[in-house]
């Protein structure tokens, strides 16, 4: 069975425009496991816009499922990994400006630096995934660099899939599962996923994990997170 990782990045947003409490991510976190969530994926920016190193310290204590941490491959988010040992570490290019990560690890360009992030992970127990757009020879990069997995970036597939004109994107999507799993990495998808759009990605049956947010707390703002969750979950989990 496929894998629903929710990410609560959102919810934090949210709660960072008035600089208070609520929305709570962590009590985002347990709703969205009560509802079919296989795991909570956070985001933790160097710029802290939306997740806070506290918000991280409370989840994991009280997750119950599994941690996924997309991070930068920095000395910092390295250090705070390898303290709070997350289930997995997804890493991921950040720049200051963006709004949301707008592409894919360049792997092949940074191989020594990515091998040392993945060594120093490892050390401490966690499966690394990164996350890349769909090109063969960043996924061979990746299981080079020690990777057991990677996340790919669904992004432009999903601009695609606006105009109806998806095909191709698809296309080099399925190709790169199809590769990743031949090399013996494990395969996610991620970025810009909604209830119309995942339907034709959950045709490819080497994705076994989708992390999704932005459309799952935009849902949910007109049918409850909890069902926003369990839509989706029964989605990914119902799933041939």
């Amino acid at each position: 069975m496929r894998r629903l990782g929710v990410n609560i990045d959102h919810v934090a947003t949210l709660r960072q425009a008035r600089g208070g409490a609520a929305p709570d991510p962590v009590t985002a976190a347990g709703i969205a496991e009560h509802n079919g969530a296989d795991g909570i994926t956070v985001h933790l920016r160097e710029d802290r816009r939306h997740i806070q190193d506290r918000d991280l310290e409370i989840l994991s204590k009280v997750v119950q499922s599994r941690i996924n941490m997309e991070m930068a491959a920095t000395g910092e988010m390295i250090g705070i990994a390898s303290r709070l040992r997350p289930y997995s570490a997804t890493l991921v290019p950040e720049k200051r400006k963006e709004l949301t990560t707008e592409g894919g690890l360049d792997v092949l360009g940074h191989r020594e630096a990515l091998h040392a992030a993945v060594s120093r992970l490892h050390d401490a127990g966690i499966l690394v995934s990164l996350f890349i757009d769909p090109d063969l020879a960043q996924l061979r990069a990746a299981r080079q660099v020690g990777a057991e997995a990677v996340e790919i970036h669904t992004g432009t597939y999903c601009e695609a899939f606006r105009s109806g004109k998806y095909e191709e994107e698809l296309g080099k999507i399925r190709i790169a599962a199809s590769h990743g799993k031949n090399i013996g990495l494990k395969v996610f998808a991620g970025h810009g996923l909604d209830v119309r759009n995942i339907v034709p990605i959950l045709s490819l049956r080497e994705v076994e994990e989708f992390n999704i947010g932005h459309s799952i707390i935009a849902r949910a703002v007109f049918i409850g997170l909890g069902a926003a969750v369990r839509e989706m979950a029964d989605l990914i989990h119902g799933a041939p």
